[in-house]
């Protein structure tokens, strides 16, 4: 079977180009630019491992037409290109990340329009399409994060990227009713982590964990949890998603319980000890609401967060699609070693 990925030197991207491979796919991928040899080098090496099974593409979120080429032909299509900064990097909210997201899977969706061997889109979306802010989730049934909810809260200017990537997954559903020939499945991933493939990648998990490693917070943890997802569960995902003819709507996949910074920390420092940027307390939150503007969070930002932890309910995602969940700390251990390769390098 012929697939297309789209933003395949990405994150999340990358892995799953792989994993498809080792499945027997023959692949597509889409880049921004061929002659980024440091953001497509490792596609040029899933390439010399799997011989004429592998072909890129340039294309552009923001360009009518530009994934025309790379789809035809293709059955299934893995629509994961968007970009994900967190909020302290993002300048325009409307031109960073609304427009790609939503522009970008139109364009991908017109492009299946134009292609009738495609019957399946798996769309890349996120918990953030669930909820705006942790606080939104005292609201649901029993505090539980599940996929019955869609994102009210969220603005271009309160938590950009959720609003874009809600938006996106609503405009791919209102396309998916207005014919019958291809399903679209989206997966809702936590934060996503794990080994990078791509030491150019600008995730903006990557770049989270990455102030971790580094010491910002070497003085103390600030009380602020996260959904984590390993990007090899997030990838095996997708494809389950493709390859089960029953999946459906929605799928989160994340861990059922959160993970705070001090969480990551303990867990890194049980191979590390000896680590002293790793912060080994936990800050108590008023300092965080005195300072936490200084370091680009809004007041209105630690409120719906800080302290907040909810419960995930992934079960959908382990009775329909088959994951079985590596543990937080095996996730964490191998995302701290890769980061530690890459900067060796």
């Amino acid at each position: 079977m012929d697939v297309l990925v789209t933003g395949g030197s990405g994150f999340v991207g990358c892995h799953l180009v792989g994993r498809l491979l080792e499945h027997g796919y023959h692949v597509r991928t889409t880049v921004r630019s061929t002659a980024n040899t440091a953001k497509v080098a490792p596609l040029r090496a899933l390439q010399d491992d799997h011989p004429g099974r592998l072909e890129l593409f340039e294309a552009d979120l923001l360009s009518d037409g530009s994934f025309d080429e790379a789809v035809k032909g293709c059955e299934v299509v893995f629509h994961v290109a968007s970009p994900f900064f967190m909020p302290e990097k993002i300048k325009d909210g409307q031109r960073d990340m609304v427009e790609p997201a939503l522009a970008g899977t139109r364009n991908v969706i017109a492009s299946i329009e134009r292609t009738p061997s495609v019957h399946r889109l798996v769309l890349t979306s996120t918990v953030g399409a669930i909820f705006g802010d942790y606080a939104d989730v005292r609201a649901m049934e029993g505090q539980v994060l599940t996929e019955a909810y869609f994102n009210t809260t969220s603005t271009v200017e309160n938590n950009p990227y959720h609003y874009a990537k809600t938006v996106a997954e609503q405009a791919a559903r209102e396309a998916e009713k207005g014919q019958s020939r291809w399903r679209m499945v989206a997966v809702n991933p936590g934060l996503v982590l794990g080994p990078s493939l791509t030491p150019a990648s600008e995730s903006g998990s990557l770049f989270l964990l990455e102030e971790l490693f580094k010491g910002y917070f070497f003085y103390g943890a600030p009380d602020f949890s996260f959904t984590t997802a390993d990007v090899r569960d997030v990838a095996d995902a997708h494809i389950a998603a493709a390859e089960k003819p029953d999946a459906h709507g929605r799928y989160i996949v994340a861990a059922e319980t959160m993970t705070s910074f001090h969480d990551m920390a303990r867990i890194i420092r049980t191979r590390y000890p000896r680590d002293l940027r790793l912060p080994r307390t936990r800050l108590p939150h008023w300092p965080v609401r005195i300072l936490g503007p200084a370091f680009g969070l809004t007041q209105d930002y630690i409120r719906g967060h800080l302290g907040i932890r909810f419960r995930v309910d992934n079960s959908r995602t382990v009775k329909e699609l088959g994951i079985v969940y590596r543990p937080v700390e095996e996730t964490l251990l191998d995302h701290y070693e890769a980061w530690r390769e890459q900067r060796k390098k």
